[in-house]
């Protein structure tokens, strides 16, 4: 399985109404330290493909920018729909809201 697919599968697992930090999905692909390639795996996940990417939020529980801004406010409203709620800053609170595997250390 390549480290995409691992990235992916990863962010499949995400519930509904949680949200997980990109270096947090990282560790549990197996690549630690490599938040950024998480980033670049989001980037190029095939369109149509079932994987929740708008529940991946930076350390701080933030959106982060993108290329192309438009993906920044629909993240807003798919969180916003599952009850996930964003502060004031934009940031949502990972003590709420982050999603914490059973059996796994993340």
């Amino acid at each position: 399985m390549s480290d995409y697919e691992r990235i992916w599968s990863v962010v499949a697992r995400i519930p509904r109404g949680r949200a997980a930090t990109y270096g947090q999905v990282a560790r549990l692909a197996g690549l630690p330290r490599q938040a950024r390639r998480v980033g670049y795996a989001l980037h190029a996940l095939p369109e149509g493909r079932d994987v929740p990417w708008h529940r991946v939020v930076n350390a701080a529980g933030g959106i982060s920018p993108r290329a192309e801004p438009r993906y920044e406010t629909i993240q807003r409203v798919l969180l916003r729909r599952e009850g996930i709620v964003l502060d004031a800053r934009g940031r949502v609170s990972l003590d709420r809201f982050g999603w914490r595997p059973r059996g796994r250390r993340a």
